[in-house]
This record gives structure tokens, sequence and C-alpha cells, in this order.
């Protein structure tokens, strides 16, 4: 069977800002359907949604900005070309990307030990199995998580996220908001009870609202 021929996209990068349609509603699997027929915004949304993760993961085996860097973008160019062959029924989209960056890293890993002729300073290589599996976790329930959070009304949502990404308190929330304490009290208990309701129908048990 012969099977489709990629070219590479032009730039990886984020989709904020130039994409012709919304791609945000779909699943991570939806979008590595669209990327396997070629579809460069969805690449570019798979980006927007893995990107940081997947650098983060990098930057730990890696221990060298740069050489993170350079792995994302095989890791996403490796995504591009391989998308087809993902299958659903084997694993999470999220740990299929995470473990190409993975490889990636380690593969870069070697590749500078031999071109520098010495030992490349880098995370320890027995937990990294397991970090790619954690770091998918993470990456899948942040998400959830934001669309919870989307969902909500506004005034619910911006005390949350004022309040629990902020940092801030109530009293200081119902100063920046300009809005009685007791109004700020009743959003934030009317919102976390909806956000444990959509993060529960998402199959999300453990979250920040815990």
């Amino acid at each position: 069977m012969i099977g489709l021929v990629h070219q590479d996209p032009p730039v990886i990068g984020s989709a904020r800002g130039r994409m012709d349609r919304d791609l945000a509603h779909l699943s991570d699997e939806g979008l590595l359907s669209l990327i396997a027929g070629s579809d460069e915004e969805a690449l570019a949304e798979l980006y927007d949604r893995f990107g940081g993760v997947a650098y983060g993961l990098a930057l730990r085996i890696l221990r060298e900005d740069a050489l993170a860097q350079d792995a994302v973008q095989e890791a996403f160019l490796a995504v591009w070309r391989t998308a087809d062959r993902f299958l659903a029924e084997r694993a999470r989209a999220s740990t299929w990307v995470l473990t190409i960056v993975h490889r990636r890293a380690v593969d870069l890993v070697r590749r500078e030990e031999l071109r520098r002729g010495e030992p490349l300073e880098t995370a320890p290589e027995a937990a990294a199995a397991e970090s790619v599996e954690e770091t998918a976790e993470l990456g899948f329930q942040r998400r959830v998580v934001q669309e919870a959070l989307r969902r909500l009304p506004p005034e619910q949502r911006q005390a949350l996220e004022l309040g629990y990404y902020g940092g801030l308190t109530q009293s200081e929330l119902a100063e920046r908001l300009d809005a009685p304490l007791g109004t700020i009290k009743s959003r934030m208990f009317t919102g976390l009870a909806r956000l444990r309701e959509l993060l529960a129908q998402a199959g999300l048990k453990e979250s920040f609202t815990n």
C-alpha cells in the first residue's frame, strides 16, 4: 500500500492570530487525523497545545535551551510526517506526541556526545518513560481545566482565574473588580461548584478545586 507523502510545513509555530478556522473544539486525536492529511493549521493548533509541555520535557533531558528547542522542532516535524501511523486505540494522542519528543531529545543527546567527544550532562534516564507519561497526563489535565473554565460565565471565570492563578485573596479580588466581598464569594463558590461538575463529566477527578 502506498502511503501519503508529506512535504514539510514551511514553519512550525503558533496558530494564534493566523488561522482561518477555529480548531480549538477538536480533540487531539482529531487534530492528528487532519495532520495526516497535510493540514498545516491542525499542526499549528497541536503545537499550541503541546509546544510548552514538549519544551519542558526536552529541557529536562537536554539541560540546554537551544538543544531543547531543536528537539521540539524535530519532534513536530516527525509528527507531521508520521501522523497517519497514530492509532488511538493504542495510546492517547498526548502520550504519542510526547514520546516522540522524548525520543528526539535522547537522539540529540547521543548526537551531541558524538560531536563533542564527551558525555552531555542530562537528566537521569531511568525516570524517562515515567516522565513522558506524567508530562502527558499533566498536559491533558491542564487542557481539560482550561476548557472547563471557558464554559463558565465570564464573571465566575474571571474570579477563579484571578483567585487561583493570580493568587489574589477574596478581599483583593473585591477591590480589583470593584465588587462587594459577598458578590466575589458567591461568584467563586458558584463557579467552583460548576467547575467540579464539568471536570467530573470530563473524567477528571483531581484538580486544583479539591
